[in-house]
């Protein structure tokens, strides 16, 4: 006997660290979308026809990297493995004014209620919760142009050609917010998992003993012949769940998409309303919204006598606190239908959500274009450091390979008044001037 106890003990105190191993809701994950191709100077050169000219194509966009809500996935489990996606980058431009192939976009499916943020900052980006919507989690860095882009009537054979762009690159972070009509909760061994599997054709693991339940499951269940919803079993809550205690804590998000909550009691509890009124508090402290979600209770186990000796003091505390309550047994059966009935007609007098529509594209950051807006600092060897969105990218698209490219970025610095800039603050010949990731010397 005294090792069936220890035995009981070990398993309440090491499940809850090795849930997170059986369940997948939540995923980190590195996206990188692709370089975008370079341009290229090339000019035509035919014989027997006259008048050549620049002809140097540009570069192809990079692929870019899509979420795209699924019905075929119901976990994250795909990404407990795979962390890493990358698309390829476009191709580069080629003579005979042919421009480079756009690269492939990555699309990733991920399941209905997958939530997305950007893990370095927190960033809310998206919520997928339809059936092929796309969110875009990384763009492809724009392809460069040729120097076919470049002639004008005063400049009719350029000799420049602008690299790629990048592609953008994050750390993810997904959660998986179940999407269900119905939310199963009570304290563990309260009988859900028997219920659910009564009501539905769902199967989960069943046992008499606490924290069974490792993961939500979900089963569609049929009222009638013409009306059904959708019931999530959620594991068991205990006091302290939403600071992190039990199992239950990492699955209450799941309950914020349901429209009804059906609280099932534990009949052959000593004390069912005080664990009632336990994880209503834990509800109402992880999400105030909650407590004002429509609920309906279930008192179950009403096969056993020490239910039905209590069955009578519980109805009568519900029926005080004005919440509809139901005697059933999840083994019976006994009460399943009219409770059933309650929530089918409660369903259908609630308005239907109207759920947040996923962003189509990512937009991009938003970024400081004035182009007057240069900042410049002087670090303690003596570098300048010249900082402005619209200069940083002049500085990545530059080929510094190619004279006429330089000559064309120091004219821009000196059209928006950089130079003067750098020379008022006291810039010397030689000294090492850094705008992004170009690192110049600098030369009147």
């Amino acid at each position: 006997m005294l090792l069936t106890v220890v035995c009981r003990k070990d398993i309440l105190k090491i499940m809850p660290e090795n849930s997170e191993e059986l369940f997948f809701d939540e995923a980190r994950i590195h996206v990188a979308a692709g370089d975008g191709g370079s341009g290229i100077v090339s000019f035509r050169r035919e014989k027997f026809v006259p008048f050549g000219g620049p002809n140097g194509g540009n570069g192809g966009r990079g692929g870019s990297i899509y979420l795209e809500a699924t019905e075929s996935a119901n976990t994250l489990i795909s990404f407990r493995r795979r962390k890493h996606f990358r698309a390829g980058r476009g191709e580069h431009g080629r003579g005979k004014d042919q421009h480079g192939a756009n690269a492939e976009d990555v699309i990733i499916p991920v399941p209905l209620g997958t939530v997305v943020y950007d893990d370095e900052s927190g960033e809310f980006l998206g919520d997928l919760t339809a059936p092929g919507q796309r969110l875009c989690v990384a763009r492809g860095g724009r392809g460069g142009r040729g120097n076919a882009s470049f002639a004008t009537p005063t400049d009719q054979a350029p000799r420049i050609a602008e690299r790629g762009d990048p592609g953008e690159q994050r750390w993810l972070r997904l959660e998986l917010r179940l999407i269900a009509d119905v939310g199963l909760v009570g304290v563990p061994n309260a009988g859900k998992s028997t219920l659910l599997s009564a009501i539905s054709s769902a199967r989960p693991k069943i046992a008499d003993y606490a924290f069974t339940t490792l993961q939500p499951n979900l089963g569609v269940v049929t009222v009638g012949q013409d009306f059904s919803f959708v019931a999530a079993d959620l594991p068991g809550l205990i006091e302290g769940a939403h600071l992190g205690a039990g199992l239950g804590h990492r699955f209450l998000r799941h309950i914020q998409r349901t429209r009804v909550i059906l609280h099932l009691l534990d009949g052959a509890s000593e004390t069912p309303l005080l664990s009632y009124d336990q994880v209503r508090e834990e509800l109402r402290l992880f999400d105030p919204g909650l407590a004002e979600k429509p609920e309906v209770v279930a008192f179950n186990k009403m096969d056993l006598r020490s239910a039905q000796e209590q069955w009578p003091h519980v109805r009568a505390a519900m029926m005080e606190r004005q919440v509809p309550v139901f005697a059933i047994s999840a083994v019976t059966g006994e009460g399943i239908p009219a409770m059933l009935e309650h929530v089918r007609q409660l369903l259908q007098s609630l308005p239907v959500p109207e759920l947040e529509e996923a962003l189509p594209e990512l937009r991009p950051r938003a970024v400081d274009e004035d182009r007057e807006a240069v900042r410049v600092f002087r670090r303690e060897d003596g570098a300048w450091i010249v900082r402005a969105p619209w200069l940083e990218k002049l500085a990545r698209r530059t080929a510094w390979n190619l004279p006429e490219a330089v000559d064309r970025f120091h004219r821009i610095l000196q059209a928006r008044k950089v130079t003067d800039t750098l020379y008022e603050l006291g810039v010397q010949p030689g000294d090492t001037v850094i705008i992004g990731e170009a690192e110049l010397e600098w030369q009147p």
